[in-house]
Order: structure tokens, then C-alpha cells, then sequence
């Protein structure tokens, strides 16, 4: 999540007191706000339990932070900086100390700073459509923010033909959940607002992360947030990890649990961005894990919807491979095309897809309603009801029958007031100020679909 000024819904930089206070992690940035989940089996209870436990956090954090005239928003990308700054100035703001640049806002992380002063050729800035900024640091990674389910396999084994899964569904899934199609104003090129509107991709969060993660094009190192490829075997993508590049070399230190053995790779894993990537984790014997990490997905407008995707890609990861679904057969090229048309378009994009008969097909709606009706069948075969089962789809099933996301609720109404004579910054704005007081009547009990 990120702060806003409670009155004014400009960006609020959070004090460190108060981040502890309410239990949230911090992230990149001062105005940002971190919430995990405790690990839940996926029946029906464990997903209810997840859905309690991100209610049982936030509505008392948000109670809180009220009374230092904060709120939290849940929101893929924010667009209005802090009163009295530019977002450049907030995004760029550095000091320099010892030959060190340290980003003025940045949370005091040495993980964090020190990769902005290594040898890796991070690219430290955000290239999208009509939009450019060049800093010092990672600190434009702080602009984004995003919801990160992780899948449990039952077996290691099986995690190569689980993740060839998870990357065909993708694209449809982030289709059906963008929520990032604007950057604050200042930042745009100076073009008409009608030509920024219709550049603008409608999950920017992908562009800002790869352009201030990845090195320059002209480099000699390879991106490191990329769309992953397929693995043969879970050794595979073991091996992936172990080669990848490292950004922060460190001593490890033993800490006496059982993957002790493995703390090299589990360190090489915290710089291993890929879109959907494997994470292997023993705490103890009983305790190994192989999982499934699903990072396409910006923040969503309430917690139901943020549960309706963990649930829908759970069922998915259950339900694809019991059924031999032939999507399996998709190509990877065509996967990733999937993705960054996803990321272009929303429930616009252009899609391939193979159907459970085996044909093909680009209809959006039988894709993504194909998926939902796959997720539903993953979690029956996990115990649910079918009607518990269409509770936790069901906000994504109304998103594609009235094709409207978040990122399309926001440009519908930027593009109206556009058409009304407005300046693109009084759109903008006006916008995200919409957002928010939709979101704080129904972020804790409601849903997106509340809001049309």
C-alpha cells in the first residue's frame, strides 16, 4: 500500500513509529506500507482465514493512521506527490555521503541503497509511453506497488509443469486485473492530453519496474525482470536461480534451520526478479517447500479482490494440470506476448489461447472465462462448495461481463473529464481522488464491483 494525506489525498511520507505501531513491513519507499499473510491451505477455511487475517490487519491500521490524518490505498501506481513537491523531486532527491548516493526518501534499508552503488548497470529510471524520468537510484521503483500470491506445489517434482501453467495464465490474469494506467501529470512529455490517453498502457507498474531494475538495452548484462522461461525439470529452475546475476554479494551467516546448506542460493533468490518465479524455502525438514510466486499483479481496489486472484490462480495451478488442460502446448513466445499485450491493453489485449477442446482462439471472454471457470473446478477439487467457490471468483467474473477493470474505471473517467474541457493534472487528480473515496467505503467489506 502507499500513505495519502487524509485530507488532501497527496502522498504522505509514514513515520517509522507508526509503521511499527500498526505491525506493517516497510518497503522502498517512506510513503509505503507493507502487509503479509500467514500461509493457509487451500480449502475453504484456509482461504476465509486469509480474507480474515488481511481484514483483522488493515481495519485497525487504518484506524490508526487516521489519527495522524494518513490513509492507506490500496492502488497499483500513485499519482499525486507530496504537498509542496514535484513527484521528480521526490523520486530523484539523493545526498551524497562518502562517494555514496543515498536516495532522501528511501526507507532506511542497506539492501535497498546499496543497489544503487554496485557494479550491476541498474537502469534507474522509467521508460513508458510518453513519460521519461532519470535518477540516481531505485527509489522510482517506490512509485508502484502489488499483490504477490504464492502457490504451494504438493510435490517438487511438480513445480516445472505447474509454473508452465502459471505462465500461460499470465496474461489473462493480469488482464483482468490492471490497475495502473496513469503516472503523476508532471511526469508526461509535453504532448495533448488525447495523445497521452492514447499511448497509455493500462499496467504501467510492469514498465516502471523492468525500466529502473533492468540495465540500459545497449548492455552487455541481461534484464533481470523479464518474463521467465519454461523449466523442464524443478532442477532447471534451480539452476536458473544459482546463475542468475548478483547484485549485493554479502556473507551469509548460519542461523541453525535446516536449509542452512542453501543460504547462497536462498541470497541470489532476493535479487532474482522474474515475473513468476519459483521460491524454495526449509525452515525445517517438515517445513520444506517448493512454491509458485505470481508477481504480475498491481494492488487491487479492496481485499475481496485481492483474495479473488490468490484464489482463482490456486484453483487454476489445482485444476490445469489434473486436467491435462492443452494450453500446456501453448508456445512461450506466444505466453509472453500474452503478457505484454495484458500489459498494453487490459481486457483489450489481443490474446492466443488454446480452449480444453484444443482449438484456438482470441475472444478475451472465452479466455478469461474460461480460466475463472477452470479456478472454480481447482478449488471444488480442494473441497469448496461450488457457491463458496463462486463467492471468492465471483468479482472477476463481473469485471469481464461489463469489461471494466480498475485501470479502465480510472481512464474512462480521466478521458471524460478530458473531453469536458479539463486540464490532463485537474484529470488526473480529480481521478485518484475519485479512487480513493470509492476505496474507503469498501476496501475492508466490499468489492471493485461495488464502485460501478
Amino acid at each position: 500500500l502507499y500513505a495519502v494525506d487524509s485530507r488532501t489525498d497527496a502522498l504522505q511520507r509514514v513515520p517509522r513509529q507508526l509503521l511499527g505501531l500498526i505491525g506493517f513491513e516497510k518497503e522502498l519507499g517512506l510513503h509505503n506500507a507493507e502487509m503479509q499473510t500467514s500461509p493457509q491451505p487451500l480449502t475453504g477455511h484456509g482461504l476465509d482465514a486469509q480474507e480474515n487475517e488481511l481484514k483483522a490487519h488493515l481495519a485497525p491500521a487504518l484506524e490508526k493512521t487516521a489519527t495522524a490524518q494518513i490513509r492507506l490505498v490500496s492502488d497499483g501506481l500513485w499519482t499525486v506527490p507530496p504537498t509542496g513537491e514535484t513527484a521528480a523531486d521526490y523520486l530523484t532527491d539523493t545526498v551524497k555521503h562518502n562517494g555514496t548516493t543515498i536516495a532522501a526518501n528511501m526507507s532506511d534499508s542497506v539492501r535497498y541503497h546499496t543497489m544503487a552503488n554496485t557494479d550491476y548497470p541498474a537502469g534507474c529510471c522509467i521508460q513508458a509511453p510518453n513519460v521519461t524520468l532519470d535518477a540516481e537510484t531505485l527509489m522510482p521503483e517506490s512509485m508502484i506497488t502489488s499483490i504477490q500470491p504464492h502457490y504451494q506445489v504438493a510435490h517438487a517434482p511438480d513445480l516445472a509443469e505447474r509454473f508452465r501453467y502459471a505462465l500461460r495464465v499470465a496474461g489473462p490474469l493480469l488482464a483482468l486485473g490492471v490497475n495502473s494506467p496513469f503516472f503523476p501529470p508532471e511526469l508526461y512529455d509535453d504532448v495533448p492530453a488525447d495523445e497521452i490517453l492514447a499511448n497509455a498502457h493500462m499496467e504501467n507498474r510492469i514498465h516502471v519496474f523492468e525500466s529502473v531494475m533492468n540495465p540500459p538495452a545497449d548492455s552487455d548484462e541481461p534484464p533481470k525482470v523479464r518474463f521467465p522461461p519454461d523449466f523442464e525439470t524443478v532442477e532447471d529452475a534451480i539452476d536458473d536461480i544459482a546463475t542468475d546475476t548478483t547484485i549485493v554479494p554479502q556473507a551469509v551467516t548460519e542461523s541453525n534451520r535446516f536449509d542452512d546448506a542453501l543460504l547462497h542460493l536462498l541470497h541470489k533468490h532476493g535479487s532474482y526478479w522474474r515475473w513468476v518465479r519459483p521460491v524454495f524455502e526449509a525452515p525445517s525438514r517438515s517445513a520444506a517447500n517448493a512454491r509458485i510466486e505470481f508477481r504480475p499483479l498491481p494492488s487491487q481496489p479492496t481485499v475481496l479482490d485481492s483474495v479473488a486472484f490468490e484464489a482463482v490462480f490456486a484453483g487454476l495451478m489445482e485444476s490445469l494440470p489434473r486436467r491435462e488442460h492443452p494450453v500446456r502446448r501453448l508456445s512461450w513466445s506466444q505466453a509472453e506476448s500474452n503478457f505484454y499485450a495484458a500489459v498494453r491493453d487490459g481486457l483489450d489485449a489481443r490474446i492466443e489461447w488454446i480452449t480444453a477442446d484444443g482449438s484456438e482462439t482470441t475472444a478475451i471472454e472465452e479466455i478469461c472465462g474460461e480460466c475463472l471457470e477452470f479456478a472454480r473446478d481447482g478449488l471444488e477439487l480442494r473441497g469448496l462448495s461450488t457457491q463458496k467457490a463462486r463467492r471468492y471468483i465471483r468479482p472477476l467474473r463481473e469485471r469481464l461481463d461489463r469489461r471494466t477493470t480498475p485501470a479502465s474505471w480510472k481512464q474512462t473517467r480521466v478521458r471524460d473529464q478530458v473531453n469536458d474541457g479539463a486540464p490532463l493534472t485537474e484529470a488526473i487528480w480529480g481521478m485518484q481522488s475519485q479512487y480513493i473515496d470509492a476505496q474507503r467505503e469498501t476496501l475492508i467489506e466490499g468489492s471493485f464491483v461495488d464502485w460501478l
